[in-house]
């Protein structure tokens, strides 16, 4: 609210009865609105803040999609009580929990461009509406929009995709856009391909050290496999490290080798499958943003 040069905040109940007096008609205005400003202002001259080894640009943007599991308390029902009210209702759904106890689901998406924190690039939606496939097709229309505004070229646009959109079928949706893609398959029938099984085969194209963790990653680069039996084919980095005695979080083991697959469209020339793997895990700044909006949105 500093920033619009309020003195004092409204209390959270009046801004929630604000907020939940919108209709979604006026939420998609104001989204307008907003991005149309943000695309004028122009803060940089260029979106290419990343240089592959042919000195070729990329501008790298994160989407990160999140799933939540939310639990609905008992209330009690008598004939001197009235009907009850959820207000989780208007922004959950029925969908798969994973791993977290929960009685609805609700999503939200974030999308980041990668360079400095206070990249105009940011967007928060919360229209668990939409679902997750609903929210990266808007991601998409976003990016593609910035783009547009800057002259640069859609295929020199990265989009970084958690694991969550591993599957091929919200691939096809960013394929489709023209838009190159990073992300961390979780698509694991891969690794029975015969193909894919001969590249195992041979001695690995990089080992990889992670400058904190210190593990050690083998590299196997595949440079077309394709994620269905009719296509696309796209590029597939293996990395694989020992297992341990636990189940790995990330990752499949199978014979005491845990296997972690990486898909993209960067180019053999221009990365290598160090690289592929390096600008993946450099994602993980992205999670300090996301934790200030969370902070700010949630609160």
């Amino acid at each position: 609210m500093a920033l619009f040069g309020r003195h004092r905040l409204p209390h959270r109940s009046t801004l929630s009865r604000f907020l939940a007096a919108l209709d979604q008609s006026t939420v998609e205005a104001l989204r307008s609105l907003f991005q149309k400003d943000l695309l004028a202002r122009k803060p940089f001259p260029s979106l290419g803040d990343v240089l592959d080894r042919r000195g070729g640009q990329w501008a790298v943007i994160d989407a990160d999609g999140i799933r939540q599991a939310a639990r609905q308390r008992a209330l009690p029902q008598t004939d001197a009580l009235p009907a009850p009210h959820r207000r989780f209702d208007q922004v959950c759904a029925s969908g798969y929990h994973g791993r977290k106890q929960g009685e609805m689901v609700r999503t939200r998406t974030v999308c980041c461009a990668s360079d400095a924190y206070a990249s105009v690039s940011r967007h928060v939606w919360r229209s668990w509406q939409w679902g997750l496939s609903g929210e990266l097709r808007r991601a998409i229309a976003v990016i593609t929009g910035y783009a547009a505004q800057f002259g640069f070229p859609p295929t020199s646009m990265l989009v970084r995709l958690d694991g969550l959109y591993g599957d091929a079928a919200p691939l096809l949706d960013v394929l489709s856009a023209g838009l190159g893609v990073i992300t961390r398959s979780r698509a694991y029938h891969l690794l029975d391909l015969p193909m894919v099984k001969q590249r195992l085969l041979r001695p690995p194209d990089h080992m990889s050290t992670h400058p904190e963790s210190h593990m050690q990653r083998s590299l196997y680069d595949c440079a077309s496999v394709p994620l269905t039996p009719t296509g696309p084919e796209m590029r597939l980095v293996i990395a694989t490290h020992a297992g341990a005695s636990a189940d790995p979080a990330i990752g499949v083991e199978r014979g005491g080798v845990v296997y972690e697959l990486f898909v993209s469209t960067l180019p053999s020339l221009a990365f290598t499958a160090s690289d592929v793997l390096d600008l993946y895990l450099h994602r993980g700044s992205f999670e300090t943003v996301l934790a200030e909006l969370c902070s700010n949105h949630d609160g």
